[in-house]
């Protein structure tokens, strides 16, 4: 209809490539998205690493598998168009010890399934040959991996948006969402009505869909990844990426070596617990999430089979030593002191009741509201793949 509204709630990446989808598939339509900050990228889009994921760690056939590949190839050709810094350095997941072997044969066998393009096993001698600084086992190298500006990639979105005749609220927290012949979308000073709504809130993904009346699962449970940046006389000693084999109890790829498209080398990041939803300090607490966290019997559960790994990864957290510890057994010549701590970003880990953490994505339809539940990495790779099923979720047909 051309004078429908769509509501978009929430401007990080996917919430503005949803927008943009439904401007292209509906022109006329009128999309106004709505966001608490007053910029886009102001969160999780804003404080990740960069990678663009090639879709090696995900369970064949899932929404994680299909929509990464795709999402991936699109965003390649969308930075190309735009000018966007987007570079191939490639990545290197490296195996140190027998178990991890033993699980890369795993990964090698998933990567296949997903059609991983030009990865390929090698043994000690050609992982030197791709980094002559890393040691291990046996790896396997993906030379299309890639690196990107994943901010101002959102930034190129809002303006498709925007060009589209769409408009971005900034300042505008929703606080309500109400039903009548229309839906009502709320702020502290202000009200819109929509025919329809996607919510894309991130980090507030369940609290905003618990307005519109979905279930309390999943809850979300922040965790925060904090970052080393390699001072410069040792920042040339990768060049691209090296991560460890990934520990398949969960959905975090561990700590590990990522060039940035500005020419700077970051280690990291951890999963600590965060104390706040958008808690990018030690310092940062808020007593009203911390409250959710502990009210949640999910988080109880999760705690009591894993508390092991999270009390080693906040003595990674306090301790520097620590932190590189792990990191030195895939680049032993950086050690603590060649690093220094630099910035932190918040993942939104949705948490199911049974203590299970959610691996794939989640999206939830209501009735004329769609709300995306689950969207952790590779979400911002797979940002314009997810638009397209957030879109057909949501009626809007190609």
């Amino acid at each position: 209809m051309a004078d429908e509204v769509v509501g978009v709630v929430g401007a990080g990446i996917v919430g503005l490539a949803v927008a943009r989808e439904v401007t292209r598939r509906r022109p006329g339509t009128r999309v106004v998205l709505f966001e608490k900050e007053d910029r886009v990228a102001a969160h999780q889009t804003g404080h990740n690493s960069g990678v663009v994921h090639a879709g090696i760690y995900y369970t064949p056939g899932s929404l994680k598998a299909r929509l990464c590949t795709r999402g991936g190839a699109m965003l390649r050709e969308y930075c190309a168009e735009r000018g966007i810094a987007y570079e191939e350095c490639g990545k290197l997941v490296v195996a140190v010890t027998t178990g991890d072997v033993a699980r890369l044969d795993a990964l090698a066998a998933r990567a296949e399934s997903n059609q991983v393009r030009g990865l390929r096993r090698v043994g000690p001698d050609g992982i030197r040959e791709v980094e002559p600084h890393a040691t291990g086992l046996a790896a396997l190298h993906s030379p299309h991996t890639a690196i990107t500006d994943f901010p101002g990639i959102a930034r190129a979105f809002a303006g498709d948006v925007v060009a589209a005749g769409g408009e971005v609220r900034f300042g505008f927290r929703v606080t309500g969402i109400t039903e009548g012949s229309r839906l009502v979308v709320s702020s502290a000073s202000d009200q819109v009505p929509v025919d329809r709504l996607i919510i894309c809130a991130g980090i507030h993904s369940d609290r905003v869909a618990r307005l519109a009346g979905d279930a309390a699962a999943p809850r979300i449970v922040p965790f925060r990844g904090e970052y080393m940046k390699v001072r410069p006389p040792k920042a040339g000693l990768v060049r691209g990426m090296i991560y460890p084999v990934p520990d398949p109890r969960y959905p975090f790829l561990g700590v590990h070596f990522t060039r940035r498209v500005n020419g700077e080398l970051e280690v990291g990041p951890n999963a600590v617990l965060a104390t706040a939803r958008e808690g990018y300090r030690r310092a940062d607490v808020s007593a009203r999430d911390l409250a959710g966290i502990a009210g949640w019997p999910g988080m109880w559960r999760m705690a009591a089979k894993h508390w092991q790994t999270g009390v080693r990864e906040m003595y990674g957290s306090v301790s520097k030593r620590a932190y590189m510890k792990a990191a030195r057994r895939y680049v032993p010549e950086i050690v603590a002191a060649d690093v220094v701590r630099a910035g932190s970003g918040v993942r939104a880990q949705a948490l199911d009741r049974d203590g299970s953490l959610v691996d794939d994505f989640r999206i939830h339809r209501l009735g004329a509201v769609t709300a995306v539940r689950n969207a952790p990495s590779p979400a911002a790779t797979s940002s314009l793949a997810i638009a397209e099923y957030v879109a057909d979720a949501s009626g809007f047909e190609a």
